[in-house]
């Protein structure tokens, strides 16, 4: 079954991010991407996140297409215009490539070329609106296309925005849209979350929470101060600077998180810090392996 066809048929679903390389080799992200044989429903590739330069998405798609992995191709607005985001989304159905997730994307000026000129052309909404005006044969500006998508299209919320109302409006917007599913940014405080998951419920829209499991104290501290939308709580950093073994902590504070989201939300989505060598051991720890 394709990935649609399992989050819609109510399974538990686990997905895990992957990003494509700064340079031509992709045999790392591939062989990182090996540690997830059988463990996931689908694998995100990312684009050029953190507004960092890497390899375009759809080529590690297709190649993880070939391997037997369902993917999810993350699609900025920021790096294309209308005329460069519909040929992308051509270019990954034609190599197989059918879901997608819509992104605004982080501005420029965090990423490791802060002279980039951000394009914005349209923003995730439109995106949205975008995918299925090709779903049924048209471009963007209602002209028809030779032969329609079949794409499944996503998008991203932060449930940890505080006030949340505005994060709620923009939801609404990705329903009226047509989004099939959120994926949120990283979940560390469980009470939030399931404050977020309620209020959006009246969406019917499938969610699957964010999860990161944290390495170090170190490493949490760095993440509340670079990364937008994240919020680690300290309760979280102190255990992280107590453990014998921090990395081992993480995991169990990913564990504990999960299990207290699990009620609210139709999957996880693991975004590690490092690569997949612990997420194995991380399902296994929730049960989810």
């Amino acid at each position: 079954m394709g990935f649609a066809d399992v989050l819609e048929s109510g399974k538990f679903v686990v997905t895990a991010e992957v990003s494509p390389p700064k340079g031509t080799d992709i045999s790392g992200a591939l062989a990182g991407a090996g540690l997830l044989q059988g463990l996931v429903d689908a694998v995100n590739v990312t684009d050029n996140q953190r507004s960092m330069m890497r390899m375009s998405p759809i080529v590690l798609c297709h190649k993880l297409g070939e391997m037997g992995f369902e993917t999810i191709m993350h699609m900025t607005c920021r790096d294309r215009n209308r005329l460069a985001l519909q040929s992308d989304l051509l270019a990954a159905h034609a190599l197989g490539v059918h879901n997608i997730l819509a992104m605004s994307g982080d501005y420029p000026t965090m990423g490791d070329q802060p002279s980039t000129k951000p394009v914005f052309d349209l923003d995730s909404v439109q995106l949205l609106q975008l995918i299925e005006k090709m779903n049924n044969g048209f471009d963007f500006h209602d002209k028809p296309i030779d032969s329609p998508t079949s794409l499944y299209a996503g998008a991203v919320a932060n449930p940890g925005a505080r006030p949340l109302e505005p994060q709620l409006l923009k939801l609404n917007k990705k329903v009226l849209a047509k989004v099939r599913f959120i994926q949120t940014q990283a979940v560390f405080d469980a009470a939030v979350f399931n404050e977020f998951a309620d209020a959006a419920r009246h969406t019917g829209i499938s969610v699957i929470a964010g999860i990161i499991p944290l390495r170090s104290a170190q490493n949490a501290r760095f993440m509340n101060e670079k990364i937008p939308g994240v919020k680690i709580p300290d309760e979280a950093i102190s255990r992280m600077d107590a453990a014998a073994d921090p990395a081992l902590e993480g995991m169990r504070i990913a564990a504990e998180t999960i299990a207290d989201i699990r009620i609210n939300c139709q999957g996880i989505h693991i975004m590690p810090i490092g690569g997949h060598g612990n997420t194995r051991r991380l399902l296994e720890m929730c049960g989810l392996d």
